[in-house]
């Protein structure tokens, strides 16, 4: 649920993307090193949390940061106690402990965890912070926060100020049940809308001395559990329902079969809800007797957690991508990761002074997630390496729209960009030529300057590997077709600045001779604009490239 909610220990079955990782080629000591920096990462973490009512991490990017740790630990055989919840823990003792839940990590671990079991239940896993409520004699006596499990804080003072909380049961009955004190939420749909930092709202409200009665309107009970009630869960449920707890009922479902899980969870997930939730939790209806139970996941209840919105990826290495205008571009190489079924290896951080403001560096953790569900998107830096890396960095003035006609040192990304641009629909629209074309040639040395292709024989083509008969044919009769390509389609390939509504009718001198002003006056093209026009129009290396369009007998030029 949360680090406030439970102990989170990589098991077989709990999520850990990490685990699928091979283990780090890193000496003893730099191991040591980041283990160190990540744990201590983490107990900053959970001291926020638990002494402060500040989440300073999403849950997930919490729980997969966790199981990197302990990943990291086993490939080092780097031992440690858990400490998750050393600032957790309060004076008053839990009468029955609180057992906490271990995670399937998919629908297959759900499957075995299945087997074997009849009478079991599903429900929403509310993301909220745990309670224990005492009553006596039917009146409202305690409220306990659920800390370590084993001790907690006094929270009577302000559960009898949520309006949920029944102050007084029907009946005059001892009882004790846990629960999940809540943040109300109007027809919340958890897929959409996330968890918008419910849970972290209501912890921040129980860490303060005082919480007014407005406070308590929007706080909600969820009873998960009731440990000396009827020995099955539909009779617990049905009974506090009679005594006054309402709003867990409907949300109880008899599963039998994985498929009704899944069903559920999908349900759920996509569903109006008055919380926001974080997954299902899957319970056995009998479980042993509360005075067995200890502070530690049982057997008989497991969580079945909704898709990650964020990943944890560790940053391999920063690029730089040189677009065909000079733009720069840093690409994040990242280790693989899994997101919403999508393998993701790379992530890019859109400008250079967004990476430069964020500060990005091998060895970084950081949390992607996924723009319109399909484009990987960087959302922050979530854990800094302690080696801060050196990187060659592109300086911005040496790339721009009249930089990198031929492939010199540093100028190969926005030739190829250049290339790519000319053969592809904005340019010459040309068939069978794409960037893995260009890649090819380049790597043979075939290509010196931005139209060598255009001598391009079958003869040279035939020396080059990764060219069969009919795909050097396809290509040979595609790039000889470019010589017919109207004029200004090849204005447009050689990377002509966008010229709104001007006239472009030809030839090549005529729109040579135009000046800034002139290039100004066209409808469309502001001052910015008709200098870079005239620069493009006066470049020497645009100028000898019409030189050799004017040889090949291309229209226009």
């Amino acid at each position: 649920m949360l680090p406030f909610l439970f102990f989170i220990t990589c098991f077989t079955l709990i999520v850990c993307p990490a685990i699928a990782a091979p283990c780090p080629d890193w000496s003893a000591e730099h191991a040591q090193a980041r283990v160190g920096a990540l744990q201590q990462s983490i107990d900053s973490w959970d001291d926020s949390y638990h002494r402060l009512g500040r989440s300073l991490v999403a849950d997930e990017l919490y729980d997969q940061t966790r199981a990197r740790l302990d990943h990291w630990r086993a490939c080092f055989d780097l031992k440690a106690p858990d400490t998750s919840l050393r600032t957790a823990g309060g004076k008053v003792p839990h009468p029955i402990a609180h057992t906490g839940l271990d995670k399937l990590k998919d629908a297959e671990a759900v499957r075995v965890w299945l087997q074997g079991k009849d009478d079991v239940w599903v429900q929403p896993k509310v993301d909220g912070v745990a309670v224990s409520l005492i009553y006596r004699q039917g009146h409202l006596h305690q409220a306990i926060s659920r800390g370590d499990g084993v001790r907690g804080q006094d929270w009577t003072w302000a559960v009898r100020k949520i309006a949920s909380i029944p102050q007084r049961l029907r009946q005059p009955v001892d009882l004790l049940v846990q629960g999940e004190l809540y943040w109300r939420l109007d027809d919340h749909v958890q897929a959409s809308r996330g968890s918008l930092n419910a849970r972290g709202t209501i912890a921040g409200l129980m860490m303060r001395s005082s919480l007014s009665l407005q406070d308590g309107i929007y706080m909600g009970l969820f009873i998960w559990d009731w440990p000396e009630g009827p020995p099955t869960l539909p009779e617990r449920m049905a009974r506090l329902g009679e005594l006054g707890f309402t709003g867990t009922l409907d949300y109880t479902q008899p599963v039998r079969t994985l498929a009704d899980a899944k069903r559920w969870r999908d349900h759920w997930y996509r569903s109006p809800l008055p919380f926001a939730s974080d997954g299902i939790v899957l319970r056995q209806s009998r479980r042993p007797p509360a005075d067995r139970w200890q502070a530690r996941p049982p057997f008989w209840s497991v969580a079945w957690k909704y898709p990650h919105a964020q990943a944890l990826a560790e940053v391999r290495q920063v690029r730089f991508k040189i677009g065909r205008t000079g733009r720069i571009t840093p690409v994040l190489e990242l280790e693989p990761i899994r997101l919403d079924d999508r393998r993701i290896r790379r992530v890019s951080v859109s400008s250079l002074q967004h990476w430069e403001a964020m500060d990005i560096r091998p060895g970084d953790q950081v949390a992607i997630s996924l723009a319109g569900l399909t484009i990987p998107r960087l959302d922050s830096v979530v854990l800094r390496n302690v080696e801060r890396l050196p990187l060659e960095v592109p300086t911005p003035a040496d790339y721009h729209w009249l930089s990198c006609w031929q492939p010199t040192p540093g100028c190969e990304d926005q030739f190829l960009a250049r290339l790519a641009w000319l053969s592809g629909k904005h340019g010459l629209a040309l068939p069978h030529v794409g960037p893995g074309t260009w890649k090819k040639l380049l790597a043979a040395g075939r290509l010196d300057g931005l139209l060598d292709w255009l001598t391009l024989d079958a003869a040279e083509l035939a020396n080059i590997g990764g060219f069969g008969e009919l795909s050097s044919a396809r290509l040979l009769a595609s790039l000889r077709s470019a010589r017919q390509r109207p004029f200004q389609q090849w204005l447009k390939a050689l990377g002509l600045p966008p010229t709104g509504e001007a006239r472009l009718d030809g030839p090549w001198q005529a729109l040579a001779e135009r000046n800034t002003e002139q290039w100004q006056a066209e409808a469309g093209i502001g001052p910015e604009r008709a200098a870079q026009l005239s620069a493009f129009f006066r470049d020497p290396q645009v100028l000898a490239l019409t030189d050799v369009l004017r040889t090949a007998g291309v229209d226009g030029f």
